[in-house]
């Protein structure tokens, strides 16, 4: 980050849109402002797309005379009721409000609005280095407007609140949320006393809508290091309040001299490791997700110690229930995190063995296209300390990837159907949609798994022949 005059500024806000709607605010003899993000940002020379402006007076108008300075390739989107207008030119789109202040009611974020000067819009933004403003206005383009020290606060790293942070959580209680976001996506830390207004007020969390809470966790989810956004709701008591089932993790047991390791600790630095080689945002969640399990299959065994038989299955069980409450999307993105967290296990356990080609081919047929995002995330829970157990394991995940691809080369996704299907056995031996059936599939599918036959008609037939024998049918 650098520090700009306002001579910068204004050399940074030499562009074309910029100009125009100066043109456009000095016509109608209104102050005009690009605030929030998009100055933000400029600061941490980082790129922005999100332009605001705020009009001390009507932003819709100054919005309408911009669009009759560019002409016919510009479009308007007008909003009366909140008193916004939207203006896109090319691939550039502006948003116009006029200034206001609010006021709120305890039950509710929605705010009370009125008009109000700069000054009244500075005072209800959230962070301090999201109040800047920089004048468009002709005479004074480029000016920089900064009552809350938010050029030090970006100088500094610290997220802060302009106003009294109790009353900013309590008023639209989103702003929390928004706070651990911003401080993880920026890398910054939250000032002392805005982090014990987060803690005095997490509970006001509630009135919040579990689809906005849900777009700030992807956000935290998307950032380098996400786990300093959930270490950071975890100490503030908001991750209580969103994610129990995260935060029960959280908990050593010893017995006679035996400790399990910490499995919430563990499960961010999973986190840390698939952020490092995926963008994917559900592969992501299944990583912090993959252990969910292991505090209600957690138990002691005088023999072995700690023990967490089935926390895979348990696990798997419970995400439909987490993404329901989190507002998350019920498809094939919640079967694939479900997926994730059942097999997590499969190929830590085929790792830890002689790596098998039958093994691996039921490893395939299991996870299908998800294959690789499996591999990908049981490479992220290989956390030991014990160096040498690390690198045994990450070798033998080596081999299975190569036996992975071996198997793909060789078209086995296509050979894993055995060429017999239900519907030519259940006409064969006179059956209707039965367990039967289920069974006979099953036995003609594990032998091509196993690779105890062919994957050829005649020698599956035999095999279907005797089994069916077994259970008593007959063709």
């Amino acid at each position: 980050m650098r520090d700009l005059s306002d001579a910068e500024l204004a050399k940074l806000l030499d562009k074309d849109i910029f100009h125009k709607i100066s043109q456009a605010a000095d016509k109608l003899q209104l102050e005009c402002y690009v605030v929030g993000g998009y100055v933000r940002d400029l600061f941490l020379e980082r790129p922005s797309k999100d332009i605001d402006v705020v009009v001390v007076g009507s932003g819709i108008s100054v919005a309408n005379e911009l669009k009759n300075i560019l002409g016919k390739k510009a479009h308007i989107s007008v909003f009366h009721n909140f008193g916004t207008a939207q203006v896109k030119y090319h691939d550039t789109e502006v948003e116009f409000v006029g200034a206001r202040k609010e006021s709120y009611n305890r039950d509710s974020r929605k705010p009370i609005v009125e008009d109000g000067t700069l000054e009244d819009d500075q005072n209800r933004r959230d962070f301090t280095i999201n109040a800047l403003a920089v004048c468009l206005n002709a005479d004074r383009f480029g000016e920089l407007v900064d009552p809350f020290g938010g050029i030090d606060d970006l100088w500094d790293g610290i997220i802060r609140t302009p106003l009294d942070p109790d009353v900013t959580f309590s008023d639209d209680p989103l702003r929390m949320m928004r706070c651990v976001r911003f401080a993880t996506q920026l890398n910054f830390f939250i000032e002392d006393e805005t982090f014990e207004a987060l803690e005095r007020n997490a509970e006001r969390i509630k009135i919040i809508s579990g689809e906005r809470i849900a777009d700030e966790l992807n956000k935290i989810m998307a950032t380098r290091t996400p786990s300093k956004g959930f270490i950071d709701l975890y100490r503030c008591g908001l991750l209580q309040l969103i994610l129990p089932e995260l935060v029960a993790m959280d908990v050593v047991d010893t017995r006679n001299g035996r400790a399990h390791k910490n499995n919430f600790f563990h499960t961010l630095e999973v986190l840390d490791n698939a952020a490092r080689t995926t963008d994917n945002l559900w592969l992501r969640w299944s990583a912090l997700f993959h252990d969910i399990g292991k505090p209600k299959s957690k138990r002691w065994d005088p023999l072995i110690g700690w023990t967490f038989h089935n926390h895979n299955i348990i696990g798997a069980k419970m995400i439909p229930t987490i993404f329901k409450r989190l507002k998350f999307p019920m498809d094939a993105k919640m079967k694939y995190v479900r997926k994730l967290v059942d097999l997590h296990m499969r190929p830590i356990i085929i790792a830890d063995e002689e790596v098998t080609d039958s093994a691996v081919r039921r490893l395939m047929n299991d996870a299908g296209d998800d294959i690789d995002d499996l591999m990908t995330l049981c490479e992220a829970d290989i956390t030991s300390k014990n160096a040498v157990r690390k690198q045994r394991f990450l070798e033998n995940f080596r081999i299975v990837r190569n036996k992975l691809e071996d198997l793909k080369e060789r078209d086995y996704k296509r050979l894993l159907q055995p060429c017999i299907d239900g519907d030519e056995i259940m006409e064969m031996f006179h059956l209707k949609p039965s367990r039967e059936v289920g069974e006979l599939k099953k036995a003609l599918k594990e032998a091509v798994l196993d690779n105890r036959v062919p994957n050829e008609r005649e020698p599956l037939m035999l095999l279907l022949k005797e089994k069916a024998k077994e259970m008593g049918l007959e063709s």
